[in-house]
């Protein structure tokens, strides 16, 4: 019976090859997100405007992409388009519409957790829709969704693994073909997973370094 062992020597000879990826994972997680965010404060501003047709549709894309998995819209956007898109352009298009859905409800949530009193004083002070939301209102949301937001981070991170499917040399790419030349997947795929957690590790640090950072500045909103 063949029991797996780990290749410590293999995963420590691999390792710089494998991080040959990491610009894809970082670059492709980094973008996706920023994008993901811009268009989920646009949903988000969207939506509270007193327009029924227009949070119709900003719910549908928000339940469509939400329910569809992110596996699903990627051979979708790579393999079933009349014109074959970029293997990176569809990984970056995917992954920004999947996290924007997530990240528009984040906001949406948030911006509901700010007391209404602001949206009157915002008023009250003459300001206008836009305005309140940009200077009052998104400002305090943000500092609510912080925490929501790490988890994006984190999933986007993690997500990009699906990249490799259609051929990005991302680090998960690269631990395959070392896997497939070696028949030693366990040891890369335990490596691969150690890259990953590190990662996340990064982001989880980032993240509470904004909670205190917003909260030692500003004071706590809850």
């Amino acid at each position: 019976m063949y029991i797996p062992t780990l290749d410590f020597g293999l995963m420590l000879e691999s390792l710089p090859f494998v991080l040959q990826g990491l610009s894809y994972t970082l670059g492709i997680s980094f973008l996706t997100f920023l994008l993901g965010n811009i268009i989920g404060i646009i949903l988000t501003v969207l939506s509270f405007l007193p327009s029924k047709l227009l949070q119709i549709l900003i719910r549908f894309y928000i339940s469509f992409l939400r329910g569809v998995p992110a596996l699903v819209l990627l051979f979708l956007l790579y393999f079933g388009l009349p014109y074959q898109l970029p293997a990176l352009t569809a990984a970056i298009i995917c992954f920004s519409l999947t996290s924007s859905a997530f990240i528009g409800e984040i906001y949406r949530g948030a911006i509901t957790g700010v007391d209404h009193g602001q949206w009157d004083a915002a008023y009250a002070t003459g300001l206008n829709f836009i305005q309140t939301m940009q200077l009052i209102i998104l400002p305090q949301a943000f500092r609510l969704s912080i925490p929501a937001l790490g988890n994006v981070a984190m999933d986007l991170v993690k997500g990009t693994s699906l990249a490799a499917m259609i051929t990005i040399p991302d680090i998960f790419q690269k631990a395959k073909i070392v896997g497939g030349r070696t028949f030693d997947y366990m040891s890369m795929y335990i490596l691969v997973a150690l890259i990953y957690w590190g990662l996340c590790i990064l982001i989880g640090f980032f993240q509470h370094y904004l909670e205190h950072f917003f909260e030692k500045r500003f004071g706590t909103l809850i």
